[in-house]
């Protein structure tokens, strides 16, 4: 029944297009800005097992050596690059233009204390920076990923990390590793201001000159670090076995200096200050881009690396694409916040030069606003801010925004948690309605697998970290997902799922109506309780307005919106519309409670 509910009510909300032609999408994909892009984001690991050969990654032993237990959520599951190449059909049927992807590099199989060890599935404990991890595939199942989804037209990005390499580097001294800052500990001391006089003529690593840096010979400033003998040469490229390379400082508690010095719980921090750590990045990064041509990189851990790392490294990783033949080369970075508050997102685009950042502002505030727990107006305010932008409103249009992730929970479970006692066919209008914003509004929509399957984590972390294939998490499996009647038990690659056609026809108007894409916005109404979004956006080349209408409110609505007076008669692209203006410049707008419509002048 609930399957049934479902599918009529998303049959109500949205008005199919015809999808633009592969041959099309395929011809040009290259000369595609960021803005014209569908974001599908994967943990490899949980999507498909195309290839159970490889689920130990080649290791022998038990769990705690090669890092696979599918019935455990902190572990391999087994999918691979494989499983990723064999379902593109899947993946592209849903309007998806480009595959984000959790780091494929070669990670450390399992690390942490006694007792609470978990594995590298998810990509972040990289010790080979030069090669996939054998859990995954080869690289030449990588290269036959990449072409195949280059031959459909897809672009590939990459997940990456400056920031931190995996735990390998220890501390002679043991206990909790907590952070010593600059202040107590300088590097031209070993054992604190009062200690051991050690790198004599070093002025500091605000120095950038490479014979300033040639003084740093010892990295026992803070802490006395070591590589056990059997980790000795674990790290590639080489030069990351050697402790000069890092911080040293303990664990980071995420304020102040921490915040760039601190070991990311445990994980080995790098002095990306260093010249040698700057070059040898871009040697790293822009190998994989001339050997494969990839499309852009999302960078994990952004605002834990100093900006002057930035300055240098997005140039040259521009310069290699191009060099490459990609020339709209996609780069955001990840600047961590809960807030809708584009400031702190807005500011890394100014110190740091990054071209975008994952757009947790509009994340938090489409949670809140979607939820009911705030009006339309946290969503207007994060617009608002668009100018804050280095490039302004026009830098805005290519911050990939998303819903909910892998990291911080789904959006399911957001507004599940903030309406425990809805219905089921209540949480899915507030679910699509969501969906709806993230793909019409401005921004780049990039969706995280298993969201359009309905999904809904019991958490963050591992807890939003489910399998797409049939899943042996009990934690996970006993979830109710939101449109459908199946569990996580199952294999869940239904494309007739209501949040999956949603995203389909969605994502198909979104590509013939250049407004949705290019289009800067005019917040036209917005209130500070559950209730009318309006929105219009307007064709670059010819000025056509596009209104968007969005109800937070558990009740129908009827209101009239002001509109440019020369938009007097109205298609609808989706949901319902009124074909004229009530008055030159006003648009009567009927809508139930969480729907939402798409009108575009016909003049």
């Amino acid at each position: 029944m609930k399957k049934t509910l479902a599918l009529a009510l998303a049959a109500a909300l949205i008005l199919p297009l015809p999808a633009q032609s592969s041959r099309a999408v395929k011809s040009d994909f290259r000369a595609r800005t960021p803005d014209q892009e569908v974001i599908y984001f994967v943990l490899p690991d949980r999507f498909d097992n195309g290839d159970p050969s490889n689920d130990r990654g080649g290791i022998a032993g038990d769990r705690l050596d090669h890092g696979f237990d599918p019935a455990h959520k902190g572990f391999y599951h087994g999918g691979d690059l494989k499983g990723l190449t064999r379902k593109l059909d899947y993946i592209q049927g849903m309007g998806v233009t480009a595959i984000w992807f959790a780091p494929v590099f070669k990670n450390k199989p399992v690390q942490g204390p006694k007792g609470d060890e978990s594995a590298g599935y998810h990509g972040y404990w990289v010790t080979d920076f030069t090669t996939i991890d054998p859990h995954f595939g080869t690289e030449a199942e990588f290269k036959a990923f990449v072409d195949a989804a280059h031959a459909r037209g897809m672009k590939v990005y990459m997940d990456i990390i400056a920031n931190h390499t995996a735990d390998v580097i220890q501390y002679r001294e043991g206990g909790d590793y907590a952070y010593r800052s600059k202040a107590d500990y300088p590097f031209s001391r070993r054992g604190g201001v009062n200690g051991e006089s050690i790198n004599p003529g070093f002025l500091g690593d605000h120095v950038p000159h490479a014979s300033n840096w040639a003084r740093l010979r010892d990295p026992s400033f803070a802490y006395t670090p070591f590589v056990p003998e059997a980790e000795k040469a674990v790290k590639k490229p080489a030069w990351l076995n050697d402790p000069i390379y890092y911080h040293n400082r303990g664990n980071s508690n995420w304020t102040g200096e921490s915040s760039l010095y601190g070991d990311f719980v445990g994980l080995d921090d790098l002095a990306t200050e260093h010249p040698r750590v700057v070059s040898g990045m871009i040697e790293i990064y822009g190998s994989w881009i001339d050997r494969f041509g990839i499309d852009g990189f999302r960078i994990d851990t952004a605002k834990h690396v100093n900006p002057e790392f930035w300055q240098v490294f997005v140039p040259a990783m521009l310069a290699k694409a191009k060099a490459r033949g990609i020339p709209n080369f996609h780069i955001f970075g990840e600047v961590a916040t809960g807030d809708p508050d584009a400031a702190l997102l807005a500011r890394w685009t100014h110190i740091a030069g990054l071209p975008s950042t994952l757009d947790m502002a509009f994340a938090a505030a489409a949670q809140r606003v979607v939820s009911g727990k705030a009006g339309t107006d946290v969503l207007a305010r994060v617009f608002e801010d668009d100018p804050l932008y280095k490039g302004g409103e026009k830098a805005a249009l290519i911050s990939p925004t998303f819903l909910g992730n892998h990291d911080f929970g789904r959006f399911s479970m957001f507004v599940k948690e903030a309406n425990p006692k809805a219905s089921d066919e209540e949480l899915l209008a507030r679910v699509m309605l969501g969906h709806a914003m993230m793909l019409t509004l401005r921004g780049v929509p990039t969706i995280y697998s298993g969201d359009e399957q309905g999904f809904v984590s019991d958490g963050n972390d591992q807890l939003a970290r489910e399998d797409m294939f049939p899943s042996k998490v009990a934690v996970y499996n006993d979830n109710d997902l939101i449109g459908t009647d199946a569990t996580t038990a199952d294999a869940n690659f239904d494309t007739r799922h209501p949040l999956y056609r949603l995203i389909a026809e969605l994502a198909a108007v979104r590509r013939a109506t250049p407004a949705l894409m290019g289009g800067l916005q005019k917040i036209r109404a917005f209130s500070d309780k559950p209730g009318l979004l309006a929105i219009s956006r307007f064709d670059p080349k010819t000025g056509q307005e596009v209104v968007l209408l969005f109800n937070t409110a558990a009740a129908p609505i009827s209101a009239h919106v002001a509109v440019d007076p020369q938009s007097r008669g109205f298609a609808t692209l989706a949901g319902q519309c009124s074909p004229r203006a009530a008055a030159p410049g006003s648009l009567a707008v009927t809508l139930p409670a969480f729907g939402f419509a798409v009108c575009a002048a016909k003049n």
